[in-house]
Order: C-alpha cells, then sequence, then structure tokens
C-alpha cells in the first residue's frame, strides 16, 4: 500500500478494476423489480404495438378521398380495443386515440382540425400519408432484445418489460453491504445530546444512499473509540455482507481505530486520494468482504460515496455504468487560491450561473441539501468570475 495520495482518477480506476462482480442470479416479479439489476436479456415475443393504430383522437380516411370541400360519410366507431371493419371508400372512421387503424385508411386527422356535421366530417386542414398513425412495431419487434443484462431496472425499464408481457425477471441477487460508524463524540437522534456531543448524520444520509441503489443494507450501528470494539464489529460485518462500509476513524488519530483494525483483520490496498473533501478513502479486504471507509465530516462522506463507493458497488452490483455527465458552465464566482488537491465545491444553477455555496467546510451538510451540483476545479487550478467550469449534477452521482 503506498502512503502516497492517489489522483482522484487514478483512485478511481483502482477500486473499479478491484469490483468483482457478484454472479448469484434469482427471479423476480416485474412489479418488485424496482433497483435491481437484469442478469440476463429480455427478449420480446411480441411485437409493439401489434397493429396500425391512431396516435390521437380523430378520423381515419384515404388521403385520395379528401378534398378542400368535400363531407366524409362517418360509416364506423372505432374506440381503443375494438377492431373495425375495411373502410368503405369515399368515407371516414370515427376513431381513437391507440384504436386500430381499418384496412384501407392511410391517415389520420386530428378531431380539431375537422368539422362533423349531421353524421359527416369535412377536414379543415390537408392531410398527410402516415398522420397520427403509430406504425405496428415502431417500438419493439418479436424476438428483439429490449433490455441488455446489466440494466439496472428503473421505472422506464420496468415499463418496457411491463410492454412485453414479463411477469419476472432474472436479476441479480441484492447486494449486500454492512455498515457502521465511529466516534464518542456522536450520538443517535433521539439520545440526549450532552455538552460537546453531535447529532449522527452519517448513518441516515449512508443508509439512504445504499437503499436507494437497491442494496441491503445491514446496519450494525455506533461503535466505541475502541481497537478492540472496532475489531469485534468489523469481523462480524464482514461475515455477514459483500461489502462494509464505515464512516470516520479512517485517519491516523489515537482514537481513529478503522486502519488499524483493517489491517489487523485483512489488508488495505488504497488510503487517501489528493482531492478536498475527502482526502482519507480506505478500500482493502477483510475476510471474503470488501472495505470501504469513508471520512467522519458529512460532506467528505457524501462526496467520497457519489465520486467512488457509488461506482464501484454499481459495478459489484453486476450493473453497466457509466461515468456522471457533466457540462461546461460560467462561473458566477472567484476562487483566487489554487489548492494542491483536485476540489469538488459544492454549488448550484442560477439564471445559467455556477454559484456556490459561501461556506464551502466539508463539515456544513446544509450545503448539500442546498446544491445540485459540484464544481470539479482540478489541483494547482484558480478560477475568475465568468470563466467556464466543469458542473457535475449531483442527478447524475445518485443515478
Amino acid at each position: 500500500m503506498s502512503e502516497s495520495a492517489l489522483s482522484v482518477d487514478a483512485a478511481l480506476a483502482n477500486l473499479l478494476a478491484a469490483a468483482l462482480p457478484i454472479t448469484d442470479q434469482e427471479t423476480c416479479p416485474t412489479e418488485a423489480a424496482l433497483g435491481r439489476v437484469l442478469a440476463t436479456p429480455l427478449v420480446s415475443e411480441v411485437t409493439v404495438p401489434p397493429l396500425d393504430n391512431a396516435a390521437m383522437d380523430g378520423y381515419a380516411l384515404r388521403l385520395a378521398d379528401w378534398s378542400a370541400e368535400s363531407w366524409l360519410p362517418i360509416s364506423q366507431r372505432i374506440p381503443a380495443g375494438s377492431l373495425g371493419g375495411e373502410l368503405a371508400p369515399g368515407t371516414a372512421a370515427r376513431i381513437f386515440t391507440g384504436a386500430p387503424v381499418p384496412s384501407g385508411a392511410d391517415c389520420v386527422v386530428m378531431q380539431e382540425d375537422c368539422e362533423v356535421n349531421d353524421g359527416k366530417v369535412r377536414l379543415v386542414t390537408a392531410p398527410r400519408v402516415g398522420s397520427h398513425i403509430r406504425r405496428a412495431g415502431e417500438d419493439i419487434r418479436a424476438g428483439q432484445t429490449v433490455l441488455e443484462a446489466g440494466a439496472r431496472l428503473g421505472p422506464a425499464q420496468l415499463g418496457v418489460a411491463a410492454s412485453v408481457g414479463a411477469v419476472e425477471l432474472g436479476v441479480m441477487r441484492r447486494l449486500k453491504a454492512a455498515v457502521f460508524f465511529t466516534g464518542d463524540e456522536i450520538v443517535l437522534p433521539g439520545q440526549p445530546l450532552a455538552h460537546g456531543r453531535i447529532y449522527n448524520s452519517n448513518r441516515a444520509t449512508l443508509v439512504a444512499l445504499l437503499s436507494q441503489m437497491g442494496i441491503e443494507v445491514v446496519d450494525l450501528g455506533q461503535v466505541p473509540d475502541r481497537l478492540d470494539a472496532t475489531i469485534a464489529t468489523l469481523e462480524r460485518a464482514a461475515l455477514a455482507a459483500d461489502v462494509v462500509i464505515t464512516s470516520g476513524g479512517v485517519s491516523v488519530g489515537e482514537e481513529d481505530h478503522i486502519k488499524a483494525a483493517v489491517e489487523r483483520l485483512g489488508r488495505i490496498e488504497m488510503w487517501k486520494v489528493a482531492m478536498k473533501p475527502g482526502k482519507p478513502l480506505v478500500y482493502g479486504r477483510v475476510g471474503n468482504a470488501d472495505f470501504l471507509g469513508l471520512p467522519g465530516n458529512p460532506v467528505s462522506a457524501f462526496v467520497v460515496f457519489c465520486l467512488f463507493v457509488r461506482p464501484f458497488l454499481l459495478r459489484r452490483m453486476g450493473a453497466e455504468s457509466q461515468p456522471a455527465a457533466s457540462f461546461t458552465m460560467p462561473a458566477g464566482f472567484d476562487w483566487p487560491k489554487p489548492g494542491k488537491r483536485r476540489e469538488f465545491l459544492r454549488a448550484r444553477l442560477q439564471d445559467g450561473w455556477a454559484m456556490l455555496y459561501p461556506n464551502q467546510s466539508s463539515g456544513v451538510l446544509t450545503s448539500l441539501a442546498w446544491a445540485d451540483g459540484l464544481v470539479d476545479i482540478e489541483a494547482g487550478a484558480s478560477v475568475e468570475n465568468g470563466e467556464s467550469v466543469r458542473f457535475i449534477p449531483l442527478s447524475e452521482l445518485l443515478k
């Protein structure tokens, strides 16, 4: 293990290289598969839509029967879910959104562009062949792979699965993460807040971040700042889960026991990253479990989780993941003092400008509740108001 701090890119590359996807699979009802990772490709047995159908409420007709002054008799009415008959020449069919287009019709005109009188319809605007018709199979063809293995199943993916009639899906088993927290100065909400103590915010944040990913969380609570207690809890966590994640205790102070406990039970492969906030980041192995130690400061823990832990866990889950998208925005601030580490500043987009939260301390958790992204400033760089900066939306880091 190197004692020197790795660059952000090198640290992420090392973590992703160490992330071995789980291989255990199971079957899950489609309606209960939100957040799961698809284990096998989903191939459609049906065509969607199965027939040409109307994209609007209106009238179906042959373009050849239209003229600006002609009134076409309405020969049939076709609601969604019904099959109409062949369209008689020189007539129009009243049709509703989703209803199959009758044989012989080659366009649909929406009702707002029609006049109706005494069972006949006249078109106010000229129609076009194919207008307002959804073609059979324009979405999905029978035999088409609609979802690839490794897809994370969100609402849109589950909608696709339902659209091809999938009652259940082959998914990877849930990744299991054990968490515990160190620091004698922290207490849980609901407990008396003695002088010099603070409430444990990292527990709520970390458990929520993991749960949002669809990971099964084993919460081992708060551990006293003693080496023996830390070792015992770490050993228990490594037996209970695929990944162990802690917050706090990863520095080198006399009361920081995480690093020593990991070295006692396993090994450490990475320790420091040249970034701010969040320099201390421990990665190692304890038994068969991966170990990730986050900083104790709440902003540092959140940012480190988003930039490193989340991509690592996605790969462990067997999910396909892409780097977070970012874009450039003009800075609505000055950052005149170049730092020695790459910095990720809490920011919000306002009227086309990236604006910073006024207090960038790693202990100011309200800055994250306020922000909608991070401004990424390379080590040694300064920023002048109006200069372009890289902005990473938090939505990209949490998707």
